[in-house]
Parts: C-alpha cells; structure tokens; sequence
C-alpha cells in the first residue's frame, strides 16, 4: 500500500501537492502556497492579530488570509491563542517548528533582492524591515560594534540587539536602547539602504553610534 493512500487530507487542504519524497518538495507543500511564508514572516517576533495582519499584507483579502490561516494551523505551523486580561483578545503565534523556518525566509529575501526586477519602494511592514536587517547586515562593516538599538513604528515597537556581527530582534517595549528611531518601515528602508539623511528616523540616545549602526547593512550587488 502507498503512504499516499494512507494519509487523510485536512478538508482546508486544496491545493495539489508534488508527490515528490524530496524534503524540499515537502517544505513547498507547506510554506509554497502564495502568502504563507509572508504569513511566517509577519509572525516572526510574536503573536498577531487578525486585524494587524490584514494591515501588514495589504495585497491579501480577508477570505484569503483566513484560509492560509487555516491551513497553517492544519499543517502544525500556526496555533491561535488569546492574550490575557485586559487584552483578552485572540492572536495568532508561529509554532516552534515554524520558527525555524524564518531565518530561511530572511535569506530568500535576501537573495531576491539581487534581481533587476526587484522594486525597493513597494511598502513594506515592520517585521519585514527588522528581519531585513538581520539578515542583510555585513559582519565585517560591523566589526565589534554593538548596542540595543529601538525602532518605534507608530504603535509598535522593536529591539535590535546587535553583538558579535549578529542582530537579536524582539518585539516590546524600548528599554535600555542605546539609540532610538521612529518612522515608517519605508523611513528606515530609505536610511540603511537608500542614503537618506539620519534626521529622517529621528534618532534618540547616542548618536554617533546611530550613525554607525545605519552603515552596516550594505545592499547585494544585482545579477547580471
């Protein structure tokens, strides 16, 4: 008897799989559906709700997004849970499995940033910038610097921790940053890639080493 014929497909499971053994075939059947590794990234630092993923992925209709939802769930890589009193509302969290996934997902993005075709000044959200960053960061323009670095984007903030060429981001509160900045995601995209003057992300704290911090993070030169 096939292994195929023995699996039950979930009712949320329509599309059509590769039924090929390969472990990559697999990772397709479960992150390859359109929006779901967008979905990944966005809960990448923490649980979201509903609302603010439809806000952050603004190409994707609600009826969409519940089904990716589902289907994650289905598939192990998304779990719901409710957020304790006063909040009490409920979010949707990356499970640890799929936590594993998104340094993956980073360095896709990174290396379709190489593309000729690849248009920087399409919107972009805060979890896509602040996982940008970690992964488009050069370890040798970095050398020993190091700090907390704080990124407020309206009502959200995040925590760079930078240390060994490497960058640790959390979503919280902005405690014992070295340096703070507020903006859009666009903002801080247009600074660290773009050149745009430092002023624009108005920066807080040491500035001399906000300056050296926005240097770091070197574009990859395009394909030929």
């Amino acid at each position: 008897m096939q292994l195929g014929n023995v699996t039950k497909r979930s009712k949320t499971e329509t599309k059509r799989t590769y039924d090929d053994a390969c472990g990559l075939a697999h990772a397709l059947d479960l992150v390859g559906e359109r929006w779901a590794m967008l979905i990944l990234r966005e809960l990448a630092y923490g649980g979201r709700r509903f609302s603010g993923l439809r806000k952050d992925l603004p190409g994707i209709s609600a009826n969409v997004l519940t089904q990716r939802l589902a289907e994650l769930e289905e598939r192990g890589l998304v779990r719901k849970s409710r957020l304790p009193p006063p909040a009490s509302v409920q979010v949707y969290e990356a499970t640890d499995w799929a936590l594993e996934v998104t340094p993956l997902i980073g360095r896709l993005g990174k290396w379709a940033a190489r593309s000729p075709r690849h248009d920087p000044t399409l919107p972009l959200s805060h979890a896509s910038i602040m996982m940008s960053m970690q992964v488009m960061i050069d370890p040798e323009r970095a050398g020993d610097l190091s700090g907390r670095f704080g990124f407020r984007f309206g009502e959200v903030s995040y925590v760079a921790e930078l240390s060994d060429g490497e960058i640790a981001v959390e979503r919280g509160p902005l405690i014992n940053c070295d340096v703070r900045f507020s903006g859009t995601p666009e903002e801080v995209a247009g600074v660290i890639y773009g050149g745009a003057p430092l002023d624009t992300l108005h920066p807080e704290g040491d500035l001399e080493l906000a300056g050296r911090y926005v240097a770091i993070f070197p574009l990859p030169e395009k394909a030929a």
